[in-house]
């Protein structure tokens, strides 16, 4: 009799299926209770349950289904090539590409259409656009997937999403209807139907041909022959106020292209590589987004009890073996993406030396020697000895701190990009003699723990505020050497570490270590994936409780704090929570946005 367990005998039965339809016997297949990812050759799907409830056991089937037929259909090198720079339409072009796949591996097999339906429905099911109430909050890379989608499988879309494309359907169709026909007719070509949808994304203006550019830069040299320029041609055409959408979020701005020179690096230790065609499309979180409401006067935010509470250092998290091979393991899965950041990294770096560097005053009466005008002493003798003085450009002294959101939402791309970003940049600033420091925010339990335990022993008292035990990580002290700290970031990739975030009061907890440090110059840069999510605490106080918490701690920082305060979101708006934030759609511009943020700051023009 087998001692196998249901449960495992339909891993071992969904691993195998996944395989032959990957065409790849190498693919290995794991449960997760976080967001579905495809790491590799490692495929984590959802955890079905000990019964195998069948919608369960589809849903994981699906995303399993989805995972295959993307290694076996879709060519990496192929999308990125012709992918846009912007990042929506980024967003938009890999939300297509997986409708394509998809689309091309379920025909003639109903099972894989159910499937793939069912792993659908669980996705759209927390999505914005379920909770979308006008079209500008709609996201537009959802919305035309599920249209796509609909035109190619004769598939509805979903009652989850329904209303939420229903809000763009007839802006879409008049700007690209002829773009969704034009794509149904070229599934099977990669390369002709992502031309195509380049042309679907131009004609939403979401991206722009080099001929759109020239003859945009042609028509502006025309008019401003004698005239005076005008702005009015940026909204020809496009969607007015009356129920027309609008991509949410703002590219990053990244990497002016390869430079001409080879980058290298001071020490010798940041090597360059040239970027992989790792497939990885852009993780779009599924986060809260509800519609903001002005912040109450009288809203007072309480904790229930702060005895739970936990302030570590990411070595007492686990023995040195395991951050040893979590390093390992982060390295090896960013080695393309390393180079990319690095060689932004050394940009940083050059022009941070640049604003340090010395100068010198010539012609001094005193000083040191000045040997290069001593030839005009001896030509003429009567001209006296010239002297220069060293002068010191005025370079405030600088900390920075990485606040970087360690919730179940970051898993993935996104928490492996932060890590080797916030890695590299604390090089980076510490060649340049500001220090970094690297800390993390999460929760010790999912859905409470021991704090929800107290508050239910003490008879569940009304409105008990945050509900949840905090742990806040200290991955690398600010005076802390990057060379100690470096394995402490791989800690990140630790199975069960990301659970929730309690947004505001991390904020706090950062904002207060800066304070107490001495340099002139205190930066705190917020990376976050999206709006403060505990479900203990939000089941049992106002809807929106943690968000105002996280508005009021901001808005103080902002005015009243000499800290100097910056956000970026990825795949979230966080503009709608902090003045000086960019919001990214793909985690692969994580490395640039940081080092052109940080620019911004330290004032460099």
């Amino acid at each position: 009799m087998s001692d196998e367990s249901p449960t495992d005998r339909f891993k071992s039965a969904l691993t195998g299926a996944t395989r032959a339809l990957a065409h790849d016997a190498e693919l290995e297949l794991a449960w997760t209770a976080d967001a579905p990812v495809e790491t590799g050759k490692t495929l984590r799907v959802p955890m079905p349950g000990r019964g195998l409830p069948r919608d369960k056991a589809m849903e994981a089937r699906g995303f399993a289904d989805s995972f295959a037929l993307k290694q076996r259909l879709h060519n990496a090198a192929l999308h990125g090539r012709h992918a846009p720079a912007e990042a929506a339409a980024r967003a938009c072009y890999d939300a297509i590409e997986t409708v394509r796949y998809e689309a091309l591996g379920s025909e003639g097999y109903a099972g894989i259409r159910g499937n793939l339906a069912a792993a659908e429905d669980m996705r759209l099911s927390t999505d914005p656009i379920a909770r979308a109430t006008s079209a500008d909050e709609v996201p537009m890379q959802i919305a035309l997937a599920l249209m796509l989608r609909e035109r190619l499988t004769g598939q509805p879309v979903p009652q989850a999403a329904r209303k939420g494309v229903d809000m763009v359907r007839d802006w879409i169709e008049q700007k690209a209807g002829g773009d969704l026909d034009a794509l149904a007719r070229s599934l099977s070509d990669q390369d002709a139907f992502q031309q195509r949808s380049l042309d679907l994304l131009r004609h939403l203006e979401l991206t722009y041909s080099e001929e759109d550019e020239r003859d945009q830069g042609d028509d502006e040299n025309e008019e401003n022959t004698g005239e005076e320029e005008s702005d009015e041609g940026e909204d020809d055409d496009g969607p007015d106020d009356s129920g027309t959408p609008e991509v949410a979020g703002e590219p990053a701005e990244g990497d002016d292209g390869p430079e001409s020179e080879t980058e290298a690096d001071p020490d010798g230790e940041m090597g360059e590589a040239d970027i992989g065609d790792e497939g990885d499309e852009g993780m779009l979180p599924v986060r809260p987004n509800r519609p903001w409401t002005d912040l109450p006067d009288d809203f007072d935010y309480k904790v229930f009890t702060d005895r739970f509470d936990e302030v570590i250092s990411a070595p007492e998290l686990c023995d040195d073996e395991e951050l040893n091979r979590l390093r390992a393991y982060l390295d090896s899965q960013l080695t393309g993406l390393q180079g990319v950041v690095t060689r932004l990294a050394n940009r940083l770096q050059r022009r941070l030396m640049a604003q340090q560097s010395r100068s010198w005053d010539f012609d001094q009466e005193e000083g040191l020697l000045d040997a290069a005008r001593l030839a005009r002493v001896v030509v003429s003798p009567g001209h006296s000895l010239s002297y220069k003085i060293e002068r010191d450009v005025e370079f405030k002294d600088t900390v920075v701190t990485l606040l970087i959101d360690n919730s179940g939402s970051m898993r993935g791309r996104p928490i492996s990009i932060a890590a080797i970003s916030a890695d590299v940049m604390a090089r980076t600033l510490e060649r340049c003699g500001v220090k970094v420091e690297i800390l993390g925010f999460t929760t010790r339990a999912w859905k409470g723990g021991q704090s929800r335990e107290a508050w239910l022993a003490e008879g569940k008292p009304a409105n008990p505020g945050r509900l949840n035990d905090l742990r806040h990580i200290v991955y690398k002290q600010a005076d802390e050497p990057w060379r100690r700290a470096r394995r402490n970031l791989g800690l990140m990739m630790r199975e069960g570490l990301l659970k929730e975030n309690i947004d505001g009061e991390a904020l706090l907890w950062a904002h207060g270590r800066l304070l107490a440090r001495p340099e002139d110059r205190r930066i705190l840069m917020v990376i976050s994936d999206g709006a403060p999510v505990d479900d203990s605490t939000l089941s049992v106080n106002n809807a929106g409780y943690l968000e105002m918490h996280l508005r009021k701690v901001i808005d103080w920082i902002e005015k009243l704090s000499p800290v100097q305060l910056v956000a970026i979101g990825i795949g979230h708006d966080v503009t709608r929570y902090y003045k000086k934030a960019v919001t990214i759609m793909d985690a692969e511009q994580l490395g640039g946005t940081i080092i052109e943020q940080l620019a911004d700051l330290f004032d460099i023009d």
